[in-house]
């Protein structure tokens, strides 16, 4: 079930189309056969493509996996209006210095669609993220708790700015935002399954070890995400792996609940 065609089937059942996104030979496909999701779990020379390289990676006839922002811009394309992910890239830690801000959060401020995913990935400066999302109008809402999680945790000791419990709730407000003109997306946090959060403690530890790891082997750019993605599913012995499969199945569940709603106003 934690696989893509899995996911598909999920939103099926729950009475939504899923398309799952990315760039094949250098095409943008909004829905993926069984063929090409299998190619993508085994290819090699597969590219991590945000905005900045759709175009050589099309120009190139690539292949690509999109990042939140390529895949946000790609479903406002073919008219999509709910996204579901895992979690947001946002600022990283130390952005201060080395200024190291995903383009997600720059493309939500301009693409008018939702996205639902559990949070902002807790390798991240969650304040910070939550004050660049402030500073580019782009609302943040966590669904059905007070606090906003933290990816493998429903806690971050943040305060949501703002909270709604149901699907119905969640889609008359897109539909405002978008009738009054105001562009860009609306970040929808659901927070992981209570049986399956890992504690903001424990997890908290392991970032500081994959981190540390990080700077000893020099490892930069959109190559630090990944790598500290990694670190933690092999050091917590597949306990946050398991947690990431939960959320998405959640995340899932609630947006083709909200696309639904959305779809019914």
């Amino acid at each position: 079930m934690g696989s893509p065609r899995g996911m598909e089937n999920l939103k099926r059942k729950n009475g939504a189309v899923p398309a799952t996104i990315a760039i094949f030979d250098g095409k943008c496909h909004v829905g993926l056969s069984q063929k090409q999701i299998e190619y993508f779990g085994k290819a090699k020379d597969v590219w991590k493509v945000s905005l900045r390289d759709m175009p050589f990676v099309i120009s190139k006839n690539l292949y690509g996996a999109t990042t939140v922002a390529a895949t946000m811009r790609i479903a406002s394309m073919a008219g999509i209006r709910v996204f579901v992910t895992g979690g947001i890239g946002g600022v990283h830690r130390g952005a201060e210095t080395s200024m190291d801000i995903s383009a997600d959060l720059t493309e939500m401020a301009q693409t008018s669609v939702a996205v639902v995913s559990a949070g902002v990935k807790s390798i991240l400066d969650i304040g910070l993220t939550l004050e660049y999302l402030e500073t580019k109008g782009i609302p943040v809402v966590t669904y059905g708790q007070d606090e906003f999680p933290s990816f493998y945790s429903r806690k971050s000791g943040f305060p949501s700015p703002l909270r709604l419990n149901t699907p119905a709730e969640v889609a008359l407000m897109l539909d405002t935002k978008w009738k009054l003109g105001l562009n860009g997306a609306v970040l929808i946090a659901n927070p992981v399954p209570e049986e399956q959060e890992i504690q903001p403690g424990e997890m908290e530890l392991y970032i500081h070890y994959a981190l540390a790891a990080a700077k000893e082997k020099h490892v930069t750019g959109k190559e630090v995400t990944p790598f500290l993605l990694k670190y933690i599913a092999e050091h917590t012995k597949g306990e946050s792996l398991e947690a990431n499969i939960a959320l998405i199945k959640h995340n899932a569940k609630v947006g083709t609940a909200i696309a639904v709603a959305y779809t019914n106003l």
